[in-house]
Order: C-alpha cells, then sequence, then structure tokens
C-alpha cells in the first residue's frame, strides 16, 4: 500500500510540475495580439493633481515592438481620441516584465511601465513608473493574432 500510495504521489507532483512550469514560462512571444486596457491613476508632479481615466487598444507583436492608440480623460477633459503611440516591450520567463510608449507628434516624454501578464496570458495589469505618476492599467485580449513564425 505504501508504494501504491508513493507512485501515486510521485506520479501527481510530477504532473502538476509540468503544468506549472509550462503556464508560468513567457517571453516576448507570449504578447502576440491585441488587448483593450482600462487606465486609472494621477499625475502627482506639477502645481495641481491631475486625475487620469482612460482606455486603450495595444497591439503586441511577439518580437518585442507594440502599436497603441488611447484616448484618456485629464480632469474629464480627453485631448485626443486615440492618440496614436509605438514602443517596446521585454517579458521575463516569470510573466513579469516592462513596456515603454512613445506618444507620436507629443511632447511627452516616453511613458515606462512595469508590466505582469497573468498565467493564463489573457490579462494584464501595468503600473507607471516614471516619477510623480500614479498610474495603473489592467487589459485583456481581445485579438490573438494567428500568424506564426
Amino acid at each position: 500500500m505504501k508504494h501504491r500510495l508513493l507512485i501515486l504521489f510521485t506520479l501527481v507532483f510530477a504532473a502538476s510540475s509540468a503544468l506549472t512550469s509550462r503556464a508560468d514560462i513567457c517571453s516576448n512571444a507570449t504578447l502576440k495580439g491585441a488587448y483593450a486596457f482600462t487606465i486609472h491613476g494621477q499625475i502627482l508632479a506639477g502645481p495641481a493633481v491631475v486625475i487620469l481615466d482612460g482606455i486603450a487598444l495595444t497591439t503586441f507583436d511577439g518580437n518585442g515592438n507594440l502599436t497603441q492608440v488611447d484616448a484618456v480623460a485629464d480632469n474629464g477633459i480627453v485631448g485626443q481620441v486615440w492618440r496614436p503611440a509605438t514602443g517596446t516591450y521585454s517579458l521575463n520567463s516569470d510573466c513579469t516584465g516592462s513596456m515603454t510608449l512613445m506618444f507620436e507628434n507629443s511632447p511627452q516624454p516616453p511613458l515606462n511601465l512595469a508590466i505582469v501578464v497573468s498565467p493564463l496570458k489573457n490579462t494584464i495589469h501595468t503600473v507607471v513608473l516614471n516619477p510623480g505618476v500614479a498610474v495603473t492599467s489592467d487589459a485583456e485580449r481581445v485579438h490573438h493574432s494567428r500568424t506564426s513564425h
């Protein structure tokens, strides 16, 4: 009986370890396709606090590059609907990583973010790293690119 329990325990442990390791492995190729972001936060630098709320559609190419359009309200006023941006991202094997966004035709400096991709790879969580900016966002996959390398 002890021998059977030991074999069963070993099989269950090996199966769960294999599933866990497959679920945790990420790379730039993990993010491929479009994700819809909801953005909330505040800009604390400057003479007054600015409240931010918005949405963005970000498309990842699976190779570390991205394109984005967003509509973000500063204190309730949307300056530009579907403001374009380009950028890069890097994803570690533990599904943590970083993103940098550069907004076209804008004096705004690049936006640097820390990111976490969920185990199912369908959700992304971010926080802006720039000083004086307290902004987070959450995204869900809206389209997965079917092209393969």
